[in-house]
């Protein structure tokens, strides 16, 4: 079955095979959502649980994400036709003095992975801009990643500003990053801690729905 072939193929990273087996998935009809869901997104699915269970690693996995976007990208225009729906949005980015990405970047291709449509803010991301994203995107879930224990107090700053625009109701805050741990998201009073890519993307995933 060809959809199992597109996963496969995404699965062992190889972009080329990917975008020709999804193009010819669409010459031959098979719908659009089929190939995103039973295809790409299936096929990125294990290798974030492989990830999870530390069965692949950062290189495997950023090669199986750059073949899912190559094959989405020959998706997006017929998408659109086809009226499929993103499943939701997040609003993502590094907090402010931070610049790191790795992690973020990892988290965006998994949010991604799951058929979400993620407004990626950066790195050095303040609590204002995170907000003035949210109003202009009408985004209920916003990721904030920090890896020094120096910039994850800013994560803090994040759930006052939204307090003080008065929207922390209509938001769901998630937060991650190498220091960061359980205790601290209640602390400061943020909704969601993952541990890892993976997680953050089924938590975000299941606030959608």
């Amino acid at each position: 079955m060809i959809l199992d072939d597109i996963s496969l193929k995404l699965q062992a990273g190889k972009a080329k095979e990917v975008k020709v087996l999804v193009q010819q998935a669409i010459d031959e009809g098979v719908p659009v959502e089929d190939i995103l869901n039973k295809g790409l997104l299936h096929g990125m699915g294990i290798v974030g649980e492989k990830f999870k269970n530390n069965e692949v690693f950062v290189p495997e996995v950023l090669v199986s994400a750059r073949a899912m976007n190559i094959g989405a990208s020959l998706l997006k225009p017929l998408m659109a036709e086809a009226g499929v729906e993103a499943k939701g949005k997040a609003i993502l980015g590094t907090v402010k003095g931070d610049l790191h990405d790795i992690g973020k970047n990892l988290v965006k291709m998994m949010l991604e992975g799951k058929g979400l449509e993620v407004i990626d803010l950066g790195t050095d991301v303040s609590p204002e801009a995170f907000v003035q994203a949210a109003k202009d995107n009408n985004c209920s879930i916003i990721c904030c990643s920090a890896l020094l224990t120096t910039t994850m107090g800013v994560m803090a700053d994040v759930v006052k500003a939204f307090e003080d625009a008065g929207m922390r109701d209509q938001v769901k805050i998630m937060i991650g990053g190498a220091p960061v741990t359980e205790a601290f998201c209640q602390q400061i009073g943020a909704d969601i801690y993952t541990p890892d890519a993976t997680s953050c993307a089924n938590a975000a995933v299941s606030l959608c729905n």
